[in-house]
């Protein structure tokens, strides 16, 4: 049973003639009556008796015809239902996000211009670690997160957003609180507080000393940069976070901020989502928001400037991380 089937029926029942019925849908009279046939034949059981001038719905077709409009409205609605999700105002956006920073101060500021173009959307935020969120995607479950990059999913596209250094942080009441570049030995050394696995974040730092032959000491693993850097800031161990993170803290005195000596760690932030799905009017709003919120923005501090770009896993280019002439000179006026 057809939808088409439903509507020449209701046509003919109201018009009362098939010459009618077939003018008021725009059917030739031979295609109304073979849309009949196929719904007689389907149902078993004749819907109309015809007379010479006019049909008349049998009782099989009275009941048919209270069915078909109920069908016939909800088809309808549920278009209209469709064409306002397709509009400006409504539609889901469901999104997910590995970056306390971005959830904090970054994403409030693009959901609050989102709405004003889409008044009636149903926006959701979860949180977890970029590896969780890319499952999420994979899933269905949300439809776009913030992520460190790179991701090394199938089936999942990204885009770079901004991109940021990773340094060492520590508490002014540390020992060597006063220098300003730190080794990846002495770092090793440490009491580290860092991200938990799963973060593309913490595979960058783990693979920085293990390029470099050494085993820290991990004493904390955290969820949050901004648990990280309490931790820090009350003595516990010795921190690695995107300097972005840790810029605040340091300028106000809680936080000392350390280059971490020949290391080339790059943090970059991007948007993923599933590849080639279908973009609403809402998420299509929220990336072009997103890619103008952080355009121009990207994090890169100027000690991280110098040298060639690399490649990265997958062919994304990365800034050199190589710390300035001046703060390597520093560097090594500080080794004793």
């Amino acid at each position: 049973m057809e939808i088409r089937q439903l509507k020449a029926f209701v046509a003919i029942a109201e018009a009362r003639t098939f010459t009618a019925a077939a003018q008021r849908i725009h059917y030739t009279q031979a295609a109304l009556s073979m849309q009949i046939k196929q719904l007689e034949k389907e149902v078993g059981v004749p819907l109309f008796t015809r007379m010479p001038r006019r049909v008349v719905m049998t009782e099989a077709g009275e009941h048919l015809h209270e069915r078909a409009l109920r069908i016939l409205r909800e088809h309808d609605a549920a278009l209209a239902e469709l064409a306002e999700l397709a509009g400006a105002k409504h539609g889901r956006l469901r999104v997910g996000s590995a970056s306390g920073m971005v959830s904090a101060d970054s994403l409030p500021l693009i959901l609050k211009r989102l709405r004003k173009s889409h008044t009636n959307a149903e926006v959701s935020v979860s949180s977890g670690t970029s590896e969780e969120l890319v499952k999420k995607i994979l899933a269905g479950e949300i439809d776009a997160a913030f992520v460190s990059l790179p991701v090394q999913a199938r089936n999942v596209e990204t885009e770079l957003l901004s991109r940021d250094q990773l340094v060492a942080i520590a508490s002014p009441r540390h020992a060597s609180a006063g220098q300003k570049v730190v080794s990846a030995f002495a770092l090793a050394g440490e009491k580290l507080i860092l991200g938990e696995r799963g973060g593309n974040t913490r595979r960058l730092i783990d693979e920085f000393f293990a390029e470099a032959g050494l085993k820290p000491t991990v004493a904390m693993e955290l969820s949050r940069q901004a648990a990280i850097r309490n931790m820090v800031a009350a003595d516990m161990g010795v921190g690695i976070v995107p300097l972005s993170v840790a810029r605040e803290d340091v300028e106000k005195g809680r936080l000392v901020r350390w280059w971490i000596e020949g290391a080339r760690i790059n943090w970059e932030m991007g948007l993923a989502r599933l590849s080639g799905g279908y973009l609403s009017p809402v998420c299509q709003s929220f990336l072009d928001l997103c890619r103008e919120h952080f355009a121009g923005g990207t994090v890169v501090p100027k000690p991280a400037q110098r040298g060639a770009p690399k490649k990265a896993a997958g062919g994304a280019k990365k800034a050199g991380r190589k710390p300035a002439a001046k703060a390597a000179a520093k560097s090594k006026k500080s080794k004793r």
